[in-house]
């Protein structure tokens, strides 16, 4: 299995340590502000059991990100397939999700652009996505840093979400594989 780090952060398989910090980011309003709802303990520990046996089985996906100075867990980020039909899919995103304490560092963008650099050069990839309510400009200002860009014709109607939910719109960023050359 795939671990690796940046120079500030190890993204690594998840660990039975990571289960409380990651249970609290996920009851955590301001970091769950953009998503449907916050997460109970048993949501949260369903979550880490099914990121973790994501990673067992493939190799690769959303890794936990712990910070090397610290050896602290500060939330996760990598790659995974979105399991809903649109425009768009089949495809592979990039996304991340850290503690309240750990934004305003740049970790998001260093351990991003980490994930984009295995799925290119590792797994292949000709383009990987990332997707977030047009609520979270915090997340697109980091699809931007690491070089993704969007169109505003390809914004969507997310089809988990209800409608009317003022998360229910998306934006779609892209990246395309760099050309050798």
């Amino acid at each position: 299995m795939s671990e690796f780090c940046t120079p500030r952060l190890l993204l690594r398989h998840w660990r039975e340590e990571d289960r409380e910090p990651f249970a609290e980011m996920g009851a955590d309003p301001e970091v769950m502000e953009h998503f449907p709802a916050r997460l109970s303990r048993a949501e949260s520990d369903a979550f880490v059991d099914g990121l973790g046996g994501l990673l067992e089985r493939r190799g690769w996906g959303l890794w936990a990100v712990e910070e090397l100075r610290s050896g602290r867990f500060i939330g996760f980020t990598g790659l995974n397939e979105p399991g809903f039909a649109a425009h768009f899919t089949p495809a592979t995103e990039v996304g991340w999700r850290l503690r309240r304490d750990a934004w305003g560092q740049g970790y998001a963008s260093e351990a991003g652009r980490a994930a984009l650099v295995f799925a290119f050069e590792d797994l292949r990839l000709d383009e990987v996505v990332s997707f977030t309510a047009t609520t979270n400009t915090r997340s697109q200002a980091v699809m931007r840093r690491i070089g993704m860009t969007t169109d505003p014709a390809e914004d969507f109607d997310h089809p988990t979400i209800a409608d009317g939910s003022p998360l229910r719109r998306h934006v779609l960023y892209r990246l395309r594989r760099p050309s050798a050359g």
